[in-house]
């Protein structure tokens, strides 16, 4: 209990955070960062709960999170469906594909678990490529309507947001209670040793694929919101490099913790933009501070938070006892 009450403090203060950041940026450029960031915050808790609490990775939620996109997009741009219905079928789609994939794919462990979410994630790509005729191809699909709440459009980007910082503490919040419960025991236990926890009566196959598809859900929302922001998506926001950018994010920010996976989505959607002032070597400092984390902060963002707290702890016990 005492765990899940710091948990809500946690989410508490990172709402109140979100809260004031417009407030202390001023310019419309940062605001886009921010929201995109929140947008693939909201997928990288969903793989926090997957690759850091169950022990499963995927390489193929980049495809979850275009399958929701570009459903959504055909439904309400092409077909004129109600936005809101348009969203809940994407995201209903990328859980349901999840369902089919996960039940043959989740037999599978460790590199072969890995390969066969990176096939899935390809094979994705590849139609919305080459499915010209419904998702516009290489060029990208444009005249995606924006969100409407209540009857009124989203049009203001402070107003889209608020409503996606707010998805995120919502989905950060269910996480928290999940890992709380029965059901974060179970995912823990099969994360440490599948056959210790099958031999202590978790049934292993439910628990591996209620996760995947739950982690499919979250990036099913990230991406109708993602595409009713931008209005316009192209299948180059979704391959493989992406999926590896949200891995990344998630061991960076640390495995064992949804807000250090937050900090990395943050983290990592934002340093591109701040490295762009060096264009000709971007890609170059971009590796080099993702080697010097993993150096210094082999647990990530949130084990190196931990370790400082820690130490600060025992200097002020040590100075106590003085």
């Amino acid at each position: 209990m005492d765990s899940f009450r710091k948990n809500l403090l946690g989410l508490a203060a990172l709402m109140a955070l979100l809260a004031v950041a417009p407030l202390l940026l001023g310019n419309d450029y940062y605001l886009t960062v921010l929201t995109l960031s929140a947008i693939n915050a909201i997928i990288v808790v969903g793989l926090n709960l997957l690759l850091g609490h169950a022990g499963q990775i995927s390489l193929g939620h980049g495809a979850f999170y275009g399958l929701a996109a570009y459903t959504s997009a055909i439904l309400t741009a092409t077909l004129g469906l109600p936005v809101f219905l348009g969203g809940l079928a994407g995201v209903l789609c990328a859980g349901v594909v999840a369902l089919a994939i996960g039940i043959p794919t989740l037999k599978l462990h460790g590199h072969y678990l890995a390969m066969a979410t990176l096939g899935f994630g390809l094979i994705v790509y590849i139609v919305f490529n080459e499915a010209v005729g419904l998702t516009g191809g290489p060029s990208g699909f444009t005249g995606i309507p924006r969100l409407s709440l209540a009857g009124m459009e989203l049009t203001s980007d402070l107003g889209y947001y608020y409503l996606c910082a707010g998805c995120l503490g919502l989905v950060i919040l269910v996480a928290l209670n999940l890992i709380d419960s029965r059901t974060g025991r179970a995912l823990r236990a099969l994360h440490t040793s599948e056959k210790a926890a099958q031999a202590v009566g978790v049934d292993i196959a439910r628990y591996k694929l209620a996760v995947f598809v739950l982690s499919a859900l979250y990036a099913g929302l990230a991406g109708v919101l993602y595409a009713h922001y931008l209005t316009f998506i192209a299948p180059a926001s979704f391959g493989f490099l992406y999926s590896v950018e949200l891995i990344v994010m998630v061991v960076l920010g640390g495995m064992s913790s949804i807000f250090g996976s937050v900090a990395g989505a943050f983290f990592l959607t934002a340093l591109p933009e701040f490295l762009r002032a060096f264009e000709n070597i971007e890609i170059l400092l971009f590796g080099a501070i993702l080697i010097v984390c993993m150096i210094f902060l082999p647990e990530g963002l949130a084990g190196g938070v931990r370790a400082v707290r820690a130490r600060l702890f025992r200097r002020a016990k040590g100075a106590g006892d003085a």
